[in-house]
């Protein structure tokens, strides 16, 4: 069994670690029906809309009718 000959320094185990602990910005488009940004695989949350479907009534359409 392979046993290291020197300790690993803090350095050199931190920056091994970094690269799991990293935050990366959630990915955005543009919503097809309405244009604004949404995440990708959910409906938008300005108009209701998944896949070219109405999934959810916005607030703002029950105030028009």
């Amino acid at each position: 069994m392979a046993v290291p000959k020197r300790r690993t320094s803090r350095g050199k185990r931190k920056s091994r670690r970094a690269n799991h602990d990293r935050i990366t910005a959630p990915t955005v488009v543009a919503c097809p029906q309405c244009g604004e940004p949404m995440r990708p695989h959910r409906v938008c949350a300005k108009c209701g809309t998944y896949k070219g479907r109405e999934v959810l009534r916005t607030e703002q359409e029950g105030a028009e009718e």
